[in-house]
């Protein structure tokens, strides 16, 4: 991840990948099982829960590293794979009162973006109001209340200083799109619009096998990386579409069962990772090509063409396949 950066081949605005002539090598996908080895070593070398602050600021410098090197590239759709790996932690004895501070701060996030920062900071004054009152017999609830509140603003001035002055003018143009605060059918929304309309026009049964006029006559600009579901969309229509989404489903939620087998933790917290960037893969991708979230560059796993996410994906399905088998030979 850091040679990239010096010796990386640009493509689609990302130092990302090396050159080898015929082929290429994206670091970044490989990065991922790197770190999901390296947490699940740790955590089973040291018999550990994430139930303590220390353990838990120590997993998230392992996952923060990768991170801020992906995003120098600049490759935030990679970088935001990591954040799924919270399933995991849940796994592994994430205290509750954690899980809700991210769930907190996902949601002054999306008002931040939505109402403006102002707007945001008085919604949060007035439950800071309500919860004053209705606690007002109790005078031990108002410091930590007060607390919360001054952590609250500020972390929607964060969030509101990294959209206005660190997120890349196309970055934020896409987050507005979504948001419907601004329509660019033509521009930077262009590929989200014939996305749709690719997918719309499939129907319920679909078009047919490379039938497909808006993939076919290449409207839809990268549809066999990134927007490869808009062509199942149109080809296959809503039934060829939830038949891929079911088939998903039904092999995450065997990872997941597969991993409370395990016997060793280093093979359960393998297992819990694997599905988690999985289900952050099927999930942001098919979500970008229906506009539920903003264009991010992230291939759909065994769908998308592309070397390095298929070499990556096989690598993490044969190890965890392997590591349940030693599991098997025990019994």
């Amino acid at each position: 991840l850091i040679l990239v950066l010096f010796i990386g081949k640009e493509v689609g605005g990302a130092k990302a990948w090396f050159d080898f002539g015929k082929f290429g090598l994206q670091p970044s996908e490989f990065a991922k099982f790197a770190t999901i080895l390296g947490i699940a070593k740790f955590i089973h070398d040291q018999d550990i829960y994430l139930n303590k602050l220390k353990i838990l600021i120590i997993i998230c410098w392992m996952l923060l590293v990768p991170c801020l090197l992906i995003m120098k590239q600049p490759d935030a759709g990679s970088a935001l794979v990591y954040g799924s790996l919270i399933i995991m932690f849940f796994r592994e004895g994430l205290q509750l009162q954690y899980i809700l501070s991210i769930i907190i701060i996902g949601l002054l996030s999306f008002l931040t973006m939505v109402v403006g920062v102002n707007n945001t900071i008085i919604f949060l004054i007035f439950i800071a109001l309500i919860f004053a009152y209705l606690l007002k017999r109790n005078k031990k609830t108002f410091i930590p209340a007060l607390i919360f509140f001054i952590i609250s603003a500020s972390i929607i001035s964060t969030i509101n200083y990294t959209y206005e002055n660190i997120l890349q003018p196309h970055q934020k143009e896409r987050i507005d799109i979504i948001l419907g605060k601004e329509k660019n059918d033509l521009g930077s929304g262009y590929n989200l619009n014939q996305s749709l309309i690719a997918i719309g026009s499939g129907g319920v049964i679909g078009k047919g096998y490379l039938k497909g006029t808006q993939t076919k006559f290449n409207f839809v600009p990268e549809q066999n990386t990134d927007f490869i579901f808009c062509t199942i969309g149109e080809e296959f229509g809503f039934i060829g579409s939830i038949i891929v989404i079911g088939l998903f489903t039904i092999l995450i939620l065997r990872i997941i069962m597969l991993s409370e087998k395990q016997t060793s933790r280093f093979s359960r917290i393998v297992g819990y990772s694997l599905s988690s960037i999985l289900f952050a893969h099927v999930f942001i991708n098919i979500s970008m090509t229906i506009g539920l979230m903003p264009v991010i560059g992230i291939p759909l796993p065994f769908f998308s063409y592309g070397g390095s996410s298929l070499l990556s994906f096989s690598i993490l399905f044969c190890m965890f396949i392997k590591l349940d088998t030693y599991r098997i030979e025990r019994f």
